[in-house]
Order: C-alpha cells, then sequence, then structure tokens
C-alpha cells in the first residue's frame, strides 16, 4: 500500500499533515522525528514531510532527525522546521532573522518550481516562524521568497528534496492543497487510492488474522468509537463479539434504547445490558465534586464490565474504540518519541487481580471523520454515525452539583429539545450547503443544569424554578470553540419549548463564551 510518512517535530500542525495527504486519498501515518532512517524504511513508505515545529535547529535540545534518510532516495518534503532542519543538515545555514512572520505572508516566485507548479506567481501563504534559512545547501534552489524571508521556499529537484517555510497544510495558504497534490502525485507519482471499501476488507482480514477462533469483548458505550468498532468486527467475527452496554443511567434521553436497537437487531453480535442505573444513583447521591463523580463513575463501570466479563469463557481480547488522536496526544506506545504526554486514558485499564485481556483497537490509526466515514460503509444509522461528542461521565457532568431522579429527568428533556431543535437547524443548513460542517452549523450543543433556581411568572402565578442553560458551539477539533452565532427565531423556540415541556423549568439562558477563555463542558 502507498504510504507517506510524516516525521513530527512537535508541530502544532502534525496531525494537520497526516490529514491533508489522506484527504487527498493516500494514506499516512506520523511517526516521531527521531525514529531511525532503517526503522522508517521497514515501514516501506513512497515518501516522508517533515513537520513543522516550534523549536529553534541550534537550540540545546532541538529535535533531531537520521540524516539517512536523505539517502534513501525517497521524496521527502519539509514545512517551517521541517525546512530549518533539512537545510542544517544538508550544509546549508539557518540565521535568526530581526523580524518573525506570523499569519498570512506574501510569497513571489523568484524560480521555477515543481512543488509551485500550477499556483500564481505571488500568493499568500501561513507563516509562523523568526528562524529561517539563510543559505540554502549545496544543490538547491530558492524557489520563492517574502519581503521578510529570502528563501521562504526551496529545492533539489535531482534529489527528491523540497521544502516551504510557510506551511501548505493549512487553509490559510492559498493554495498549499495544490503543493500537496504537486508533490504527491507529480513528483512522488503516487495515485489517489486510498479509498473507504479497501480499507475496510482490510481492516476485516487484520482482525480475523488476530483474533482467530478466540472470543473478543467489547466495553460498547454508544458513542460513534465504541459502535464503529463494535460494527467492524460483527463484520469480521460475528458472535464471537460480546458487547458490553452498561447503562449507568446518565445517557441522553433514548440513547440506551437506541443503541439495544441497533445492535440486537442490525448486527450479528452478543449484546449483554447491564441494568447498574440503581447502583450509579447511590453511588452519586450528595456528590458535587466533578472529579470526585468521573472517578466514581468510571470505577463503578469497569467494576460492572468486568463482573460480566469473567462469567464469560473463551476471551482473549479486550476491544476498544481508540482512535489516532488518542494516540498521538498520549505520546505513547505507537507515535513515543518527542511527543508530549497530554492524555492516557486508553492504556490504564484496571483489570482485576488473575484477569487479563490483550487488547484489540481497530480504528488506532484513523481519524474522527474517518471513523465516522466508516461507521456509514459499514451501515450504521446516521443518528449514532453522527452522534456530538459527549463526556463518558455523561448527564452527572452537566448537572452543576449532586445528582439527582429530579434533576437527571429534567435535563433530558431540556437535553432533547436543544439536540431536536439544533439537529434541524443543522439538517436545513446541510440542504443549503452540502456540508455538514458548514460556517455556522453547530458541533456541539446540549444543555446545563445548574444548581440554582430563580424567579419567574407562569399563567398568573410566581415561580422558583431550576434555570437551563444552552451550549452550541463552532469547532472542527474541539481544541479551540467558539460559540454559534444562532439565529434569534431558533434560541426562541428553544428556550419557548423548553420552558412549556419541561416541568421545573422557568428559565433558559444561551452560554456565548468562547474556548479558550472557557471550555466547551461545564465541569
Amino acid at each position: 500500500m502507498q504510504k507517506v510518512i510524516v516525521l513530527d517535530f512537535g508541530a502544532q500542525y502534525g496531525q494537520l499533515i497526516a490529514r491533508r495527504v489522506r484527504d487527498l486519498r493516500v494514506y499516512s501515518e506520523i511517526m516521531p522525528c527521531d525514529t531511525p532512517a532503517a526503522e522508517i524504511a521497514a515501514a516501506e513508505p513512497s515518501a516522508i514531510i517533515l513537520s513543522g515545529g516550534p523549536a529553534s535547529v541550534y537550540a540545546d535540545d532541538a529535535p533531531e532527525l537520521d540524516p539517512a534518510i536523505f539517502d534513501m532516495g525517497l521524496p521527502i518534503l519539509g514545512f517551517c522546521y521541517g525546512q530549518q532542519i533539512m537545510a542544517k543538515t544538508l550544509g546549508g545555514v539557518v540565521g535568526h532573522t530581526e523580524v518573525g512572520e506570523y499569519g498570512p505572508a506574501t510569497i513571489e516566485r523568484v524560480a521555477p518550481s515543481r512543488l509551485l507548479d500550477g499556483t500564481p506567481e505571488e500568493q499568500t501563504v501561513w507563516m509562523s516562524h523568526r528562524d529561517a534559512v539563510a543559505k540554502v545547501p549545496e544543490g538547491f534552489t530558492i524557489t520563492s521568497s517574502t519581503s521578510v524571508c529570502p528563501v521562504a521556499s526551496m529545492e533539489c529537484a535531482e534529489r527528491n528534496l523540497y521544502a516551504t517555510q510557510f506551511h501548505p497544510e493549512v487553509r490559510h495558504s492559498t493554495y498549499g492543497t495544490q503543493m500537496l497534490s504537486n508533490f504527491l502525485f507529480g513528483i512522488c507519482g503516487l495515485e489517489p487510492s486510498w479509498s473507504m471499501d479497501n480499507l475496510i476488507d482490510n481492516l476485516v482480514d487484520e482482525v480475523r488474522a488476530k483474533v482467530g477462533d478466540n472470543r473478543v469483548i467489547l466495553g460498547l458505550s454508544g458513542g460513534v468509537d465504541s459502535s464503529v468498532v463494535g460494527a467492524l468486527l460483527s463484520r469480521a467475527i460475528g458472535k464471537q463479539l460480546t458487547c458490553v452496554f452498561v447503562n449507568h443511567g446518565l445517557l441522553r434521553k433514548n440513547e440506551p434504547e437506541e443503541v439495544e436497537e441497533v445492535f440486537t437487531k442490525q448486527f450479528d453480535v452478543d449484546f449483554v445490558h447491564v441494568h447498574a442505573e440503581e447502583r450509579y444513583a447511590k453511588l452519586l447521591a450528595g456528590v458535587t465534586d466533578p472529579e470526585q463523580k468521573r472517578k466514581i463513575i468510571g470505577t463503578q463501570f469497569w467494576e460492572e464490565f468486568f463482573t460480566v466479563a469473567q462469567k464469560l469463557d473463551g476471551v482473549k481480547f479486550l476491544a476498544q474504540g481508540t482512535i489516532y488522536p488518542d494516540i498521538i496526544e498520549s505520546g505513547a506506545r505507537k507515535t513515543g518519541g518527542k511527543a508530549s504526554t497530554i492524555k492516557s486514558h486508553h492504556n490504564l485499564i484496571p483489570f482485576p487481580e488473575g484477569v487479563h485481556f490483550d487488547l484489540i483497537e481497530p480504528l488506532d490509526h484513523f481519524f474522527k471523520d474517518e471513523v465516522r466515514a466508516l461507521g456509514t460503509a459499514l451501515g450504521l444509522p446516521d443518528h449514532i454515525v453522527w452522534r456530538q461528542p459527549f463526556p463518558g461521565p455523561g448527564l452527572a457532568i452537566r448537572i452543576i452539583g449532586d445528582v439527582t431522579p429530579e434533576k437527571l429527568e429534567i435535563l433530558k428533556n431540556a437535553d432533547a429539545v436543544v439536540r431536536e431543535e439544533l439537529d434541524a437547524y443543522n439538517a436545513l443548513l446541510f440542504e443549503e450547503t452540502g456540508e455538514r460542517n458548514s460556517e455556522h452549523s453547530c458541533w456541539q450543543y446540549f444543555a446545563v443544569l445548574p444548581d440554582i433556581r430563580s424567579v419567574g411568572v407562569m399563567g398568573d402565578e410566581r415561580t422558583y424554578q431550576r434555570p437551563v442553560i444552552v451550549r452550541a458551539v463552532e469547532s472542527t477539533d474541539a481544541m479551540t470553540a467558539d460559540w454559534a452565532k444562532l439565529p434569534y427565531d431558533v434560541l426562541g423556540k428553544i428556550s419557548s419549548r423548553i420552558v412549556a415541556e419541561v416541568p421545573g423549568v422557568n428559565r433558559v439562558v444561551y452560554d456565548c463564551t468562547p474556548k479558550p477563555p472557557g471550555t466547551v463542558e461545564w465541569e
């Protein structure tokens, strides 16, 4: 299979580079920047891309690469720090400029360029640097510059080495996609052949080869990732899979019923529905601290799960819905190297004494939207494939203060109204634009129940009931988010419906805080 390796130097855009390559239907993987050339060669890549990074190439702890990669005979493309480390390694000079460039900049072509072919002589790109190449290595040609940066791009066509000081992978570089296409198809001679159909066939074959005649158990949450794993394993091994759905009573309205219907009627798996609502309610009674709520809910999940698991015979594998960003952000196992540890939750399973299962994580090299596309191809319904991000502790951390049956009922009903109305709003935008994530569509939306009451008037009577907070954000990656600029009539309809249909609520407010300084969730 054709494959592009992205060597990560700690760039904020590292994942984005791999995504852009995959968007062009060429498979890509991320490796640490200090991966030995022999290990890279063993992965049989067709090309290598060097990411940007925040360091100076002359810093004591500057990320390095194995110089032998430049002797592998592969096409190599470097961005930002990737250009600088290429220049330094091959005998060029990187200098510290007096003036940095951050944001949009105009490059001007100064020589013919295979990388820039088909793009304008002058164009806008995205810069983020202070250091820059001052002298290119022998055999390289400067192909573009800016008023601040003499070497905005360079190349050595004879050795198939190309580099830019700017970031073609970000949308702000107007012709960045064209440059990536030039590299992948014009320079490397690759074909846009990576598709969902052959992906599913490959994954099914891999699962069958790994599992053999053994059984697999999956903790099915009803979220996108675990549901896609369930659908994939159903196709691969059928009744060798047992899906354990732990119902803690903290899911959104009607979700337990939807999950059970899909995985009992549509897929050929053993499905175990664990009704743990009462046990969770007792454990959470009187608990107000959100971290304590998380700990209680997470610990009890594994207790419930392993109680079922230990009753099953022949189970060798535990399946998980780990996806590529989890692996990259954890800095663990497959990417390792220079990556900073941000998350590690997926690799910390509290196996009971004497119990252990081997992990199987078939989605661990795929991004979220690829997982969604995979789910659609496997036949999962849209209401699961396009399900919004939802915290593991569920509604417990959208209820500020202690969790009670009364509060849960209020929040479930209010949240259902929010989702119904904004589902309809997003569907309308989808009809108009053909894009699920168009400029004004909502990425995530839900209700929050604060631990206060407010005065109101309903009919001729004074009320002292609960307010509901509506949260709706626009985002592409959850790292940053802006509050959704919803039309007033949409907000008005949500407010009217909640107050009219949800007993115990007399006020609705809208959260217009971006992230940062706020977060998407309240707790």
